[in-house]
């Protein structure tokens, strides 16, 4: 390929555009006391697309900032815009750092060496944010914005971000598996280093 950089950004574009989407038209909104609200969806499985697509970086670039976009236009969201940023940054660098740095997925020829390893960097990236996206939402609520019904929330959370990693993870490795041959047919896949 001639002009990788031009093609990851143009990548990490429609990533950043497709989580949009996938996260504010594709969501089933559950409203929670206190006027907050938490959801299913399927925007992480963008974001982790994205990772195995372009790597840690580009990926975790594209999925924060269609999602933060999707947390900036909802009014119930928009407090969370920065927490959405940097856990979904992190979810993007994780399973790139797994699938590319350890699995060496986009430099294997072996589908089921390729298969386990987008299974094992997507499951890592969805783990992490089920931990850590109900606690850093906890802190989030309950210290900086001051609000009494984090201990609701935080169960909510629970529920919701674990549906959402369980989909997240079915969803991304399907549509990798589905993607990559194509990508490779069209002289458009992605060696990452």
């Amino acid at each position: 390929m001639r002009n990788e950089k031009v093609y990851k950004l143009t990548l990490t574009a429609l990533m950043a555009a497709l989580s949009y989407v996938v996260f504010t038209f594709l969501q089933i909104k559950v409203t929670l006391p206190g006027g907050d609200a938490t959801s299913f969806h399927l925007g992480n499985a963008v974001c982790v697309l994205g990772a195995l697509l372009l790597g840690g970086v580009y990926g975790g670039i594209g999925g924060a900032i269609g999602m933060t976009i999707g947390d900036l236009l909802d009014p119930v969201y928009i407090v969370y815009a920065p927490k959405t940023f940097i856990l979904k940054f992190c979810i993007g660098l994780i399973t790139g750092l797994i699938a590319h740095k350890i699995g060496k997925i986009s430099t294997s020829n072996d589908n089921k060496h390729v298969f386990k390893w987008t299974l094992i960097a997507s499951v890592c990236g969805m783990v992490f944010n089920v931990i850590f996206d109900p606690l850093f939402g906890y802190f989030y609520k309950r210290v900086i914005m001051g609000k009494p019904a984090a201990e609701v929330a935080l169960a909510w959370n629970i529920t919701t971000t674990s549906v959402n990693a369980v989909i997240s993870v079915v969803a991304a490795v399907i549509i990798y598996m589905a993607l990559r041959p194509a990508l490779k047919k069209a002289n458009l896949f992605l060696e990452i280093k």
